[in-house]
């Protein structure tokens, strides 16, 4: 992947939300300032393989900031940048990242950043942000932002999802692809779409619902199409070798969703649930093969949270990875 030759189309303005997103960035605001201060960090000047990035948690004065552990000893010496960021993800010669600005009124942008976290380009980010992923090659990323609400509880939120390429293109929005399910199109306003994971530049695999369902899609760029290959699927992540993707799927019956980490075995169509007895909400990510990274919530500690690692057999209990941490992104050599 090469970041630094990328164009991106740039908007005029920054979309400005009220309301939702005003409320987001108060509570934001004070969550990063009633938890405990983090570790303490060497600051953070370029992107090394073998490495894990992340937004570091844990309130004070590096609250928000990416940061960096080697990926062998992650409780080990950590690096901090200067770069604030909600969402992000990396690989050795970038960095993608969603943001947002907590001033007066809330705006929100995507920043993308060469591998020594100069800021290439940026564009305005529909709303609050919540997933972001770079295509295996580098050619392409993707956002999710929410329009309105700021959780994928119920069915009471909008978000904006799309794919942004080389040459100041993107996808426009995914809801307006075609949604095939059972081979016939969904064509009811109440689409929405999020959470991609690249197969490739031009395919990938996402979630989109309507009404009840939560479907794992497969989208084609140039089809402009995304197919419903089962229900019950959100935020899908595929491994390295492509053979399997792990996804959250609700296991509550009741109104407030209780997010299992799931492993769908795409040979054979077997689904694992693995024993985290949290509810995780995050897009998660693949450390090798074998093994997950993802975010989960500090119970007690408002507005801080712990990256976890998981196997993706089920084999193991969770385990602690990388304290004060969210969004974690395996930068692969």
């Amino acid at each position: 992947m090469d970041l630094t030759g990328r164009r991106l189309f740039v908007a005029v303005a920054a979309v400005v939300l009220l309301g939702g997103a005003a409320a987001y960035g108060a509570v934001a605001f004070a969550a990063s300032r009633s938890v405990p201060l983090g570790s303490a960090s060497t600051p953070l000047t370029a992107i090394e393989p073998d490495t894990v990035l992340f937004r570091q948690m844990g309130g004070g004065a590096l609250h928000g900031f990416v940061a960096s552990v080697d990926v062998d000893d992650p409780g080990g010496p950590r690096m901090t940048s200067d770069t604030p960021c909600d969402r992000l993800d990396a690989d050795a010669t970038g960095l993608v990242c969603l943001h947002s600005d907590l001033g007066l009124t809330t705006t929100f942008e995507t920043r993308v950043l060469d591998r020594r976290l100069r800021v290439l380009e940026s564009r305005p980010l529909a709303g609050i942000p919540s997933r972001t992923r770079l295509s295996p090659g580098g050619e392409r990323f993707a956002t999710t932002s929410f329009v309105t609400g700021h959780s994928y509880a119920g069915s009471e939120f909008s978000t904006s999802t799309m794919i942004v390429g080389p040459g100041d293109t993107d996808s426009g929005e995914l809801e307006d692809f075609a949604l095939i399910v059972d081979g016939a199109e969904v064509t009811a306003a109440d689409v929405n779409v999020w959470g991609v994971a690249f197969a490739d530049e031009e395919r990938f695999f996402a979630t989109a619902s309507s009404g009840e369902h939560r479907w794992l899609v497969r989208g084609d760029l140039g089809e402009r199409t995304l197919t419903a290959l089962r229900d019950e699927v959100e935020c899908p992540s595929l491994s390295p070798d492509g053979s399997r993707i792990a996804f959250k799927q609700n296991r509550s019956d009741s109104a407030q969703p209780d997010w299992a980490i799931a492993v769908l075995d795409l040979d054979d169509d077997r689904v694992t649930v693995l024993p985290e007895p949290a509810s995780i909400d995050d897009q998660v990510e693949w450390l090798d093969d074998d093994t997950l990274l993802y975010g989960r919530t500090q119970e007690n500690s408002p507005g801080d949270a712990d990256v976890y690692t998981i196997r993706a057999d089920g084999s193991t209990d969770p385990e602690l990875f990388i304290e004060h941490a969210w969004s974690p992104a395996v930068v692969r050599p």
